[in-house]
């Protein structure tokens, strides 16, 4: 058995924002490495913000792009795996919710969102391969937002050999952003994270490790929320409301 430690980023990314929000990430993988964190999750399209890619096209990003690799190169210089979001340019087609795992100054690889839902189909591209991620402590894998309605996804990871799997989500909140109430997105989102995940969890016998995008951007809201659920489904820790911050979790992996 090994004891791994991951950091779950609630975090504020505004749209289009790329510069601030790659400085944001830098400075949460630098409190990660003091907190001797081992592997750092960061939201769904953390980097880019959520943007429509139609009117941001400025924000959809190449995996060979500047942005990526200033991203990558944080842990050249940071002992610490790194897992961040971003919308990806597909020359097929519509671009890919995507998130990309670095470490040791490599891009070890990316996951792109296989469950795109009917708001996001007319923007966005859906992924077709759940692939694995090894760590020196712990194989993962890694799974975004709507994901979370998808329990074939979360079964085939474990199934080939997953011992943790990374939610990074953003989803945005209905209704007036003058009329917000936190306290009821923030509880929506709890809701789906423990009746989803932790059955995942225990189903499968794995953890699910859940960051959310937090707070007001220019045009949109999000809950919050950072997860962590044991392989008996039993919620082992969790941020106490809808605020930015880092959940830090120390798991015992075979």
């Amino acid at each position: 058995m090994k004891t791994i430690t991951i950091g779950l980023v609630q975090m504020r990314c505004e749209k289009g924002a790329i510069d601030d929000n790659l400085a944001k990430i830098h400075d949460h993988l630098q409190d990660g490495v003091r907190q001797g964190t081992d592997i750092m999750c960061f939201p769904e399209m953390s980097i880019t913000g959520y943007v429509d890619p139609v009117n941001c096209r400025e924000a959809v990003l190449r995996l060979d792009g500047p942005e990526v690799a200033q991203f990558v190169a944080m842990t050249t210089e940071l002992p610490i795996t790194a897992i961040a979001g971003l919308v990806e340019e597909n020359p097929l087609g519509k671009p890919f919710i995507s998130q990309i795992i670095a470490s040791s100054g490599r891009l070890l690889g990316v996951y792109r969102k296989k469950t795109i839902p009917p708001d996001e189909a007319p923007r966005f591209a859906a992924g077709s391969a759940s692939p694995l991620f090894q760590h020196p402590k712990v194989v993962f894998g890694v799974t975004v937002c709507a994901d979370i309605d998808t329990p074939s996804i979360f079964a085939e990871l474990a199934g080939r050999g997953a011992h943790v799997v990374f939610e990074a989500a953003a989803p945005g909140l209905y209704g007036s952003q003058e009329t917000r109430d936190w306290q009821t997105g923030y509880q929506w989102w709890h809701q789906e994270c423990h009746e989803k995940l932790g059955q995942y969890a225990r189903g499968n016998q794995v953890f699910i490790a859940v960051a959310t995008q937090a707070g007001r951007t220019r045009d949109e809201d999000f809950p919050g929320g950072g997860y962590v659920f044991g392989p008996d489904g039993a919620c082992l820790s969790s941020t106490s409301d809808w605020s930015e911050g880092v959940l830090y979790a120390a798991l015992l992996v075979e």
